[in-house]
């Protein structure tokens, strides 16, 4: 099973965690604050973080910036606020879900069973690399070398972000909505805020687009989805 950090300050919610995720048959390590969960994270190598947004010393997005410099492992956000603002700025940092709360265990449960299945892939579900490059006008996406370029140049582009560009550019043209993408690409059923989907979608628009505000190859059809043209 995997190995989950769990960055806590609050006592009574690490041990109800650490035994519900123990009885799953996982092994359980803790940070109580934002500097020992950076410190420790690279020494303990988790498979997955929960990790608290309130914390004392440094906030949990300052420690998933200091994650996403070294690793794409899963990371589950956890919050008492109700601020959408948080949990966009969350996803936009590279966090995989986010949960409210107070939350029942059975939820916490699926949300960490489905980020550590995702994980497991390797590849995300519908997007796994083809022998030869893709190329869309001066886009060229190498799956063997994971590499992106724009009339030559490098890209720089997340994991999870290839993917959606890979997949778009396989089947270019083509209109998928939000949820169609969850499907391919995070699997089935999806536990998480679908609004990832719209942030990957920012990603990629910031690499590829001469005005990402003004997108003329990844369009938004509104009230459809999303179409990559060339």
């Amino acid at each position: 099973m995997a190995h989950v950090l769990f960055v806590e300050d609050e006592e009574n919610l690490r041990v109800a965690v650490g035994y519900t995720l123990r009885k799953d048959g996982h092994t359980v390590s803790f940070a109580t604050s934002g500097p020992e969960a950076i410190t420790s994270f690279p020494q303990l190598a988790p498979d997955l973080v929960l990790l608290d947004v309130m914390l004392p010393g440094c906030d949990g997005l300052a420690v998933l910036r200091a994650i996403r410099l070294t690793s794409s492992v899963p990371v589950i956000m956890l919050t008492a606020r109700a601020d959408e603002v948080d949990t966009v700025v969350g996803l936009e940092l590279g966090a995989d879900d986010y949960i409210a709360k107070p939350f029942r265990m059975r939820e916490l449960q699926a949300r960490v069973s489905a980020a550590l299945r995702r994980a497991s892939l390797g590849t995300l579900a519908g997007a796994e690399p083809r022998a030869a490059p893709l190329e869309l006008g001066d886009l060229r996406l190498d799956p063997s070398t994971h590499q992106v370029t724009r009339a030559g140049h490098p890209l720089r582009l997340k994991p999870r972000a290839f993917a959606l560009l890979s997949f778009l550019m396989q089947h270019r043209s083509q209109v998928f909505s939000r949820e169609q993408l969850l499907h391919q690409l995070w699997g089935d059923p999806f536990i998480g805020d679908p609004r990832t989907v719209d942030v990957h979608i920012r990603w990629i628009r910031e690499q590829i687009e001469d005005d990402p505000g003004q997108p003329r190859r990844l369009r938004t059809i509104r009230g459809v989805g999303y179409q990559l043209v060339e």
